[in-house]
């Protein structure tokens, strides 16, 4: 898409303090969600992740979903295996790797807490041509792969420069 000048400041700051506030209140859906159904907010996304992926993932896809190690991980899996929320089966195409698999009565449970938020966001969503809905795909979809490219490059940043603990720097300011 080439623009021909430059956007006014102004929307865009609202536009930024707009996202801001609906990643809030996303967070916050998700603890309430998540406390609903029983499950820490890292266990709700690893089974919002595996119902994203008709219901089945390997670790590895989860690990890399979630942002976690491959022992968080493993502790996400055993977490969600005992609230009844997932199961590990062996995976067919290769013995050493197993498939995590969502149950089905867990995707029931899921469904019915989300079904209201759902219905209310589509009714809302429907009143938008589907000229403005491709439009706000698109802000979307970009916004999302930008902020991922961000976050990649300071992870990169983060490993690169040394790290001090909370405590290393208690130590210091301690220090006379």
């Amino acid at each position: 898409m080439i623009r021909k000048s430059k956007p006014p400041e102004e929307p865009i700051k609202r536009i930024a303090l707009a996202v801001r506030s609906m990643v809030k209140q996303s967070e916050l859906t998700r603890e309430l969600i998540a406390e609903m159904l029983g499950l820490h907010k890292t266990d709700l996304e690893g089974a919002d992740f595996l119902c994203s992926r008709q219901g089945a993932c390997t670790a590895g896809e989860l690990a890399k979903a979630t942002g976690l190690t491959s022992g968080s991980t493993t502790a996400l899996i055993d977490r969600l295996e005992r609230a009844g929320y997932a199961l590990r089966e062996p995976d067919s195409n290769d013995r050493r790797r197993q498939i995590v698999r969502i149950q089905k009565t867990a995707i029931a449970r899921c469904e019915a807490v989300y079904a209201p938020i759902q219905t209310e966001m589509f009714r809302l969503w429907s009143s938008y041509t589907a000229g403005e809905l491709r439009i706000i795909e698109d802000f979307i979809i970009r916004s999302t792969q930008r902020h991922a490219e961000c976050l990649e490059r300071l992870g990169t940043l983060a490993t690169e420069a040394p790290r001090e603990s909370a405590h290393q720097r208690k130590k210091k300011r301690r220090r006379p």
